[in-house]
Formats: C-alpha cells, sequence, structure tokens
C-alpha cells in the first residue's frame, strides 16, 4: 500500500476548510432565536434582498436594501415574534429593439422571514422607506416588574 502525503499547502487549505464546517455546525452558533421560523425559507421567491438585524437597548431595527421597489409593492407582518417582509419587483420594460448586454439586478418575489430574539411591542412598530432602506424599528416588550406575593 503506497502511503500519500498531503502538499503543505493543500494540507493547510484542507484544515482551515474543515474548521469553518466544524464551526458552523457546532451547536450553539446559530441558536434557536436567531434561526428563522422555516429555516432558509424561500418559497415562492425568486430573490432575497440583503437584510441587518440590529439591537439596541430599547428596540430591533431591521435594514432591508429594496432599491427600485415601490412602498406599495412591500408587504410587514409580526405574528407573535415572527417578522415576515415580502415583496415584489417589477420588470422594467425596455425600449423596444433594445437588447440586455448584462443583466444583473433581480427581479420578482421576494420573501424575508425570521425568528426575532425576544418579544416586542406590536401595536409601536414603525416601518420607514427612504431611498431604497427599509427601515423597521421593532421596540422591545418592557418585562413586568417583580412583585412579592404574600402567603396567607
Amino acid at each position: 500500500m503506497r502511503v500519500a502525503m498531503r502538499t503543505p499547502t493543500v494540507g493547510k487549505l484542507g484544515d482551515e476548510i474543515e474548521r469553518v464546517f466544524d464551526r458552523f455546525f457546532t451547536p450553539g452558533i446559530l441558536t434557536e432565536p436567531w434561526l428563522p421560523e422555516y429555516p432558509f425559507e424561500t418559497t415562492g421567491a425568486e430573490w432575497v434582498p440583503m437584510l441587518d438585524l440590529v439591537e439596541t437597548a430599547n428596540e430591533f431595527v431591521v435594514r432591508l436594501e429594496v432599491p427600485g421597489i415601490h412602498r406599495e409593492n412591500v408587504d410587514i407582518q409580526l405574528t407573535g415574534q415572527i417578522l415576515t417582509i415580502t415583496g415584489r419587483r417589477e420588470v422594467v420594460a425596455e425600449p423596444q429593439g433594445a437588447a440586455f448586454l448584462l443583466r444583473e439586478r433581480p427581479y420578482g418575489k421576494f420573501v424575508r422571514k425570521m425568528r426575532l430574539p425576544a418579544p416586542v411591542t406590536e401595536n409601536k412598530v414603525v416601518a420607514n422607506y427612504e431611498d431604497g432602506m427599509l427601515l423597521v424599528h421593532l421596540p422591545k416588550t418592557v418585562p413586568a416588574p417583580a412583585t412579592k406575593i404574600l402567603i396567607k
């Protein structure tokens, strides 16, 4: 039997790749609150816009890049801790006789669905759309103060 040794460069690269996959699939890296309700769900989605989720002391802020989409074509729903943002970018009609030489901008329906890390006050959620950026402010629910219960 012949033993083949990996070259040092390939060996190091292979070790790095294994380390990355080990870290990604280690329990605790993707904790339950950060996972979407249905992980990686894109049912009916034709593209996925970029999203940031930021936490401050009082709220969560979702920033979603949706340039070229009219605000009427975006829908936001909050069900418990599940935030769902759907929308549609319409295909731009090209002048007759024109042909695409390069087409990189996606069109069609998108869906972003995520589980928020903590409950929010649903009736105080505010969404703003400006310059192709959708900002959704989700105020955290204030926990009830602890009360002492007397034993009778």
